[in-house]
């Protein structure tokens, strides 16, 4: 089984790079060797008359919370507010099949050898590449370069799946929740492990938004954040949110998640005791919630992801609605995501591709760059 092409496609008119931000991106000036060729939708929260600044040079758009209220109308509610997790509406104002998000405190990390990590080409190799859920491989990704399927692989699960989702991992600043920061708060990760896996089947995971590729057509309407941020009783918990039902959507659909390589250096350490304010319910919350998402069973092999989402809204409200109002309020917000997802992506006519709908919403929704 021969392994991708070494040097990945370039993938400009193919993916967006979705950045929530209340601050001037001068972090991109790192970044531009690598995302210059790329179109970018930056989400602005808070203050919708503060200026957010973009270096010269990027291809870009912009979304304030006036711009999600015009776009949307009521039904931008289910949008977070004051919380990065209003990243996830740049997903649905994407036309593009890949999305890599990003934090703006992330910058490219280096391997042990010096060279410069070109985070987004790793995630395109593991996106391009397919996933093992079903069978652990002890080499890892048998599909990176110099890898193969070990002895004793079956050859009939060799082909692999569709991978969905890219998650990558992070140097300098560890992604912990607030009662580990308080008890490490010098702690720093400084393990390059040079490998990619697919996380089986059946096994959730805690997946952080600030270094995450996914496949847009595959899995895009899943990639819900949340209601989180002002006005929510928790927060911090929007992305591993959207990956316990994106995961629990993969493994239903045969679709792969693979997590490892690329890291980024994560080069700010918010305040723990702030976090800790924000993630009180959710480590209490989260020993019913983790056990309601291993045992979610779908009605149907033939629903797609928007009808699984569907689905998966009202067992949310059935299955975790007696721990607080909140969830019957998340599950609301699901069903109100997936109406603004339709809203803006409707079904394409028979025969039509993604290039012929568009490469993005461009001026036509906001301030375009």
């Amino acid at each position: 089984m021969s392994a991708m092409q070494e040097v990945p496609p370039v993938l400009s008119e193919e993916l967006d790079i979705v950045i929530p931000t209340i601050r001037s991106l001068d972090f991109l000036e790192q970044w531009r060797a690598f995302f210059e060729p790329y179109h970018l939708i930056v989400v602005q929260d808070g203050d919708p008359s503060r200026t957010v600044g973009v270096p010269a040079g990027f291809d870009y758009e912009l979304y304030t919370r006036k711009d999600i209220e015009r776009i949307l109308g009521p039904k931008a509610s289910c949008i977070s507010f004051k919380d990065s997790a209003c990243r996830c509406f740049g997903y649905m104002v994407s036309k593009k099949k890949y999305i890599y998000t990003i934090d703006d405190d992330c910058f490219v990390a280096s391997k042990p050898s010096g060279e410069k990590i070109d985070a987004l080409q790793q995630h395109i190799r593991n996106l391009l590449t397919p996933s093992t859920p079903f069978f652990f491989n002890t080499l890892y990704d048998p599909y990176a370069q110099g890898c193969d399927f070990v002895r004793g692989y079956p050859f009939s699960l060799r082909e692999g799946v569709p991978t969905a989702v890219s998650h990558g991992l992070w140097l300098n600043i560890p992604d912990y929740d607030a009662p580990t920061q308080l008890v490490k708060p010098v702690e720093r990760n400084t393990r390059y492990v040079n490998a990619v896996m697919t996380i089986p089947k059946g096994t959730l995971f805690p997946m952080c938004g600030m270094n995450l590729a996914f496949n847009r057509e595959l899995i895009g309407p899943a990639m819900y954040f949340g209601l989180m941020g002002d006005g929510q009783p928790i927060g911090r918990y929007d992305d591993m949110w959207a990956g316990w039902c994106v995961k629990v959507i993969c493994d239903h659909l045969s679709l792969g998640v693979k997590t490892g390589l690329p890291y980024i250096w994560h080069s700010k350490a918010s305040n723990p005791f702030v976090n800790l304010k924000k993630e009180y319910k959710g480590i209490f919350w989260q020993e019913e919630i983790i056990p309601f998402f291993q045992q979610v069973k779908f009605s149907s092999d033939k629903l797609t992801v928007e009808e699984l989402y569907i689905e998966l809204a009202g067992k949310v409200k059935e299955g975790l609605g007696h721990i607080d109002p909140y969830f019957s309020k998340l599950a609301d917000g699901m069903v109100t995501w997936i109406e603004s997802w339709r809203q803006l992506n409707p079904p394409a006519a028979e025969g039509e591709t993604t290039a012929a709908k568009g490469t993005g919403a461009g001026g036509k929704l906001a301030n375009g760059h």
